[in-house]
């Protein structure tokens, strides 16, 4: 099991409480009593860790290499998902997985950014970051969703767009810039999910939606805290600093009014009870999709460009 600096003091207690429950004889009532309160004191470590995380400590979550990836919850939340391949132009981007899905009886398009396990499968999906087919292959199927009046499900979880020679050379940005253009236009409901790492135009490329959702242990910015420090003070070790200073968190994010809701994990982080995690965004995915199904496409368009137009206008 990987564990963060700040999960060892919990990993210690639940240790001795393994140890008190293998070594005694729990039938003594002062046994009883004893596991019990240890059992309550790492209940009450846990809730009083979990509900004050700084940003660093949740960024360091939501790259918790245990935590559930796009993958890993469509196919825990669809019946029968058929992943669906290609830009038609020039690769099948690994890094980005899409294709139909079915949610208790409703058909959706569901497409996200996904992460690799082992080093094998992190080449193959090139770390999560897409190159400019990826989000071709996205705007693509968000397209053929559309002519088949399909809801559109994203999912989140990118270190940002692959960064290399050869994607600017096939045009990373334009690729970026027409989802962001497309994506406004989208007739059908669109519902947009940060799952771990939401950073820059990588993530952006498939987050424009009716409604933007984060996990409670994730992070949305326009950069990493590591690349904001490297460039304001010339170090990664100011990387903590930098997630204050960023306002990136899901909580930050909701006060500036730059996402619609907050998804509850666990506690712990989603990748303690992916079961029970996956069950929530399904709840989530089901009540926002019943509220967008009620809306003309016309009204759904209007308040699409509205609340991102809106985003970073100040009155005095």
């Amino acid at each position: 099991m990987h564990l963060l600096d700040f999960e060892k003091p919990i990993a210690e207690l639940e240790s001795k409480l393994s140890d008190m429950k293998q070594l005694t004889d729990d039938s003594d009532p002062s046994i009883k009593k004893a596991i019990k309160a240890l059992e309550n004191k790492i209940n009450e470590l846990k809730v009083e860790t979990f509900e004050n995380l700084t940003g660093w400590q949740r960024v360091q979550l939501s790259r918790h290499p245990e935590r559930p990836y796009t993958l890993d919850y469509i196919y825990e939340i669809t019946t029968d998902f058929i992943e669906l391949h290609g830009d038609r132009n020039v690769a099948d981007d690994k890094a980005m997985v899409g294709g139909f899905g079915t949610i208790e009886g409703q058909t959706f398009m569901l497409i996200g950014q996904q992460k690799g396990r082992n080093t094998k499968q992190r080449q193959m999906r090139n770390f999560g970051m897409p190159n400019p087919e990826g989000y071709r292959k996205a705007l693509r199927l968000m397209k053929m969703a559309e002519k088949f009046n399909k809801p559109i499900i994203t999912f989140i979880d990118t270190p940002g767009a692959f960064p290399g020679l050869e994607a600017e050379e096939r045009g990373q940005g334009e690729a970026i810039a027409r989802n962001l253009k497309e994506m406004f236009m989208l007739k059908v409901p669109v519902i947009c999910i940060i799952i771990g790492e939401g950073a820059s135009g990588g993530a952006l490329g498939i987050a424009i939606g009716d409604r933007v959702l984060m996990l409670e242990n994730t992070w949305y910015s326009v950069i990493s805290p590591e690349s904001c420090s490297s460039i304001l003070w010339r170090t990664w070790d100011y990387k903590e600093q930098a997630a204050e200073v960023l306002k990136l968190t899901a909580k930050d994010m909701l006060e500036n009014k730059l996402i619609d809701g907050i998804v509850r994990e666990p506690l712990g982080g989603a990748h303690t009870d992916v079961k029970k995690m996956a069950d929530e965004i399904k709840r989530v995915i089901l009540a926002n999709f019943k509220e967008l199904d009620k809306l003309a496409p016309r009204e759904r368009i209007n308040q699409r460009i509205y609340k991102f137009s809106a985003m970073g206008v100040v009155k005095e």
